[in-house]
């Protein structure tokens, strides 16, 4: 039976997920996907945490009502200015420059994305944007791949990685070693990078999804499971063209 919170005349059901890693705080996190998670320390107080979530109804019902609204104004884009895009975790708003004499190009500037560009018809601006994506991914996935491979006793030497669009997966290892990690997950915050890059490297060791696998994800990634289920509640949004 799930656990539901009762604000006025709504019913709002979430999840709690245990985490050792805490020791009395309980921790609330509204997804973009509406879907709200409990994370509480082990073994902690049935009555403790629904305690919690009462405190902060109101609170919950106002991130429930925000992620209403981002989210339809984030389907469909229609990249222009003023719209905003994710890019590691944190959300941008994309300026649009038509230019003849200007050089195109995308990049960072005053904490916008600005996309110098001869056309702004929408498959210009997106096919722009995306190859940014991809340029910025796999340089910024080879970085944080060595910095975690160096912490995974088993990875003699890092893998390389090969950038495979993907609409149903983050990543995957082939059986040669080789890591495929999905360019769109660029936009996902950083944890959720280290997970996915994670999850591949322990394939290295461990093909299947098996008992053993999940133990040795939980040892190098204890917060694994939170993190999975913030990067598939953000899911709908990341992979949005």
């Amino acid at each position: 039976m799930a656990n539901l919170l009762h604000y006025g005349d709504m019913d709002i059901p979430y999840d709690v997920i245990s985490n050792s890693v805490l020791s009395k705080k309980v921790r609330i996190h509204v997804h973009p996907n509406s879907r709200v998670e409990v994370e509480a320390p082990h073994n902690h107080c049935p009555k403790k945490i629904e305690d919690a979530v009462r405190k902060r109804a109101r609170w919950i019902v106002t991130q429930l009502a925000i992620t209403r609204r981002i989210k339809e104004h984030t389907l469909p884009r229609a990249y222009v200015s003023g719209e905003t895009h994710f890019y590691i975790g944190k959300r941008y708003q994309i300026k649009v420059i038509q230019s003849k004499e200007l050089q195109s190009e995308v990049k960072l500037k005053a904490g916008r994305i600005e996309i110098i560009t001869r056309s702004t018809d929408l498959v210009s601006v997106r096919r722009r944007l995306n190859n940014w994506y991809k340029a910025k991914s796999k340089n910024y996935f080879e970085r944080r791949l060595e910095l975690l491979s160096d912490k995974i006793p088993w990875v003699e030497e890092t893998p390389s990685i090969k950038l495979i669009t993907m609409k149903k997966q983050w990543g995957s290892c082939s059986p040669n070693g080789n890591i495929h990690l999905n360019p769109w997950l660029i936009r996902a915050p950083v944890d959720c990078i280290d997970y996915v890059i994670t999850h591949e490297l322990c394939h290295l060791r461990e093909h299947n999804h098996s008992k053993k696998y999940y133990e040795l994800l939980q040892r190098h990634y204890p917060n694994w499971k939170h993190v999975k289920a913030k990067l598939d509640g953000m899911a709908e949004l990341l992979l949005a063209e």
